[in-house]
């Protein structure tokens, strides 16, 4: 079988519509994967779960002293709710949250740069702040050409505290801090809500070894305003094409492919899957993903989160079917993760778009910057190593996570921190 990059195209162009998670249109999409798959003679199942999410009613900043001024914000699903008719404090601007930026910040409401990250809320709350502004775009943005996005406290971040935080412009935030802004009042009400996401999961059973699995996966929601075509649709469709391969090419080995919702409010796709099938992981060999695809201008990554010999063997297979790419040892932030803390060794592949040639997370992922040629470099790439391994008389990868990947992994999920907050609880 060839690769069609024409095809995976027109894939990407069905499900190329918002589709956020536990939303009706990311169930639209799972049900478009699934009705593929069984178009090819492929019997696919959606697996249900749930995901916290938060309705928010009102979400409002105002500086009050020395001027007077309300900016647009949007609320953090789940974060803290005001009382009465607000939180009034002092306003300090902390920066990336340096000591020194902290030690007068008790009590306050302060604006941070940029994403709210684990190590920075910890220590915002650490210095007892009483409410959190953050910030993204740039300042040249215009309202009405860019979105300001939803954000969500999620429960990681959750387990160092919880203070009412609202999210806002660079440009307003600029503002805010030319003009001296010293005393602001936030108002943020939310109500938590359990949604329905889903799995969509396909198994092409193996000739030689159906006991033993390799899984392919790649998450198929996006996030608010983006059509999500390179993040995630082209890795959704580069496992489709690897999926049809497979059935007109029957394997030595199991072939499971899943495509994830909810990875993007973090992983929880894959988290629900290696919750609920931890007696099947022990014969899964490997997991392979493939996130963001598709740019005409970019390169090719692949991150190994398995042992070094893998990492050779990918180099010597790039370079057999002339696919350039850039290969590592490493973790990548996608739905590798879950698997590789439960013991499963991964590999990642990504096409990431040249510096000003791609757009992620915002309204402006849409199919012009991709093309078919670009997808089937990907997908080529993927076969090619995947197959080899798959097809193996023995499987040479080591059914282990090394130690320094381990190590890697706990700290991307911040393992020892929460630990000790568990401790002090």
């Amino acid at each position: 079988m060839d690769i069609c990059g024409n095809r995976e195209m027109e894939l990407l162009k069905k499900i190329g519509f918002t589709r956020v998670a536990g939303s009706a249109e990311e169930l639209q999409a799972a049900e478009i994967l699934k009705a593929e798959c069984e178009a090819m003679g492929v019997p696919a199942i959606l697996q249900e779960f749930e995901i916290e999410d938060a309705e928010i009613t009102e979400a409002t900043l105002e500086i009050l002293e020395p001027y007077q001024q309300s900016y647009p914000v949007t609320g953090y699903k789940c974060a803290q709710n005001t009382f009465g008719d607000g939180l009034t404090a002092e306003f300090l601007y902390v920066e990336d949250g340096e000591d020194v930026n902290l030690d007068d910040a008790k009590g306050k409401i302060v604006l941070a740069n940029g994403f709210m990250r684990v190590p920075l809320f910890k220590k915002l709350m650490k210095a007892g702040v009483a409410g959190i502004v953050t910030m993204e775009g740039e300042l040249r943005d215009d309202r009405e050409g860019t979105d300001l996005s939803t954000r969500k406290l999620r429960r990681t971040l959750r387990a160092f505290g919880n203070v009412p935080m609202v999210h806002t412009r660079v440009l307003d935030a600029f503002d805010m801090v030319k003009r001296g802004a010293c005393k602001a009042k936030l108002v943020l009400r939310n109500t938590t809500v359990e949604k329905k996401s889903h799995n969509v999961i396909a198994t092409v059973m193996g000739t030689g070894k159906p006991e033993e699995i390799v899984s392919f996966g790649a998450h198929f929601d996006s996030v608010d305003f983006s059509k999500g075509v390179y993040d995630n649709g082209a890795g959704s469709v580069i496992n489709m094409e690897i999926l049809r391969y497979f059935v007109e090419n029957p394997p030595y080995r199991t072939v499971k492919f899943m495509w994830y919702g909810s990875e993007e409010i973090g992983l929880e796709g894959s988290w629900a899957y290696v919750k609920a099938h931890k007696d099947e992981l022990q014969d899964h060999k490997l997991m392979i993903n493939v996130d963001v695809g598709g740019p005409v201008l970019g390169m090719d990554k692949v991150t190994v989160t398995a042992e070094e010999d893998l990492v050779a063997f990918s180099k010597y297979m790039a370079k057999i079917c002339a696919c350039p790419a850039t290969i590592k040892q490493g973790i990548y932030s996608s739905d590798s993760i879950p698997f590789a803390d439960s013991g499963v060794p991964a590999i990642n592949f990504s096409r990431d778009g040249a510096q000003g040639a791609s757009y992620i997370h915002n309204r402006f992922d849409t199919l012009s910057f991709l093309s078919a040629d670009a997808l089937a470099h990907t997908t080529r790439l993927v076969l090619e190593i995947s197959r080899s391994l798959i097809n193996g008389k023995l499987f040479p990868v080591e059914r282990k996570v090394p130690q320094n990947m381990v190590e890697e992994v706990e700290k991307y999920l911040y393992k020892k921190e929460l630990a000790e907050v568990a401790e002090e609880k």
